[in-house]
């Protein structure tokens, strides 16, 4: 997949659009509102290194559920009988809501959800 580079026209600071060769004419940079051209010599190329932000997990079960109200219903892990609840809109809201689940049991805490 090649990847894109995105050139402003000095005189304006327009995007400048690329134009395909024609003839003898090479490849170039133009500027749409003004006059600019920039005739394409040699490959450009833009390296640059990408440094991966750390995640925060977006639901901390030991803080969130501490909250979250209980249920009765069993664990499908230990089948304990008493389940921390919550229900959150991550789709369109004309889907419905999904329920998150966490087993109150402090030895299992297994987290599941249903859309």
């Amino acid at each position: 997949m090649a990847s894109m580079s995105l050139e402003f026209c000095p005189n304006c600071a327009n995007l400048l659009e690329i134009e395909a060769p024609s003839g003898t004419r090479k490849m170039r940079f133009f500027c749409p509102t003004c006059p600019y051209i920039c005739p394409i010599n040699s490959k450009i190329v833009y390296k640059e290194i990408l440094v991966s932000k750390e995640m925060e997990p977006i639901f901390n079960v030991a803080d969130e559920m501490k909250n979250a109200p209980k249920t009765q219903a069993s664990c499908p892990r230990c089948h304990h009988g008493e389940i921390y609840f919550k229900q959150i809109q991550i789709r369109p809201a004309d889907e419905p809501m999904t329920s998150f689940y966490t087993c109150s049991n402090e030895s299992c805490r297994h987290g599941w959800h249903v859309d």
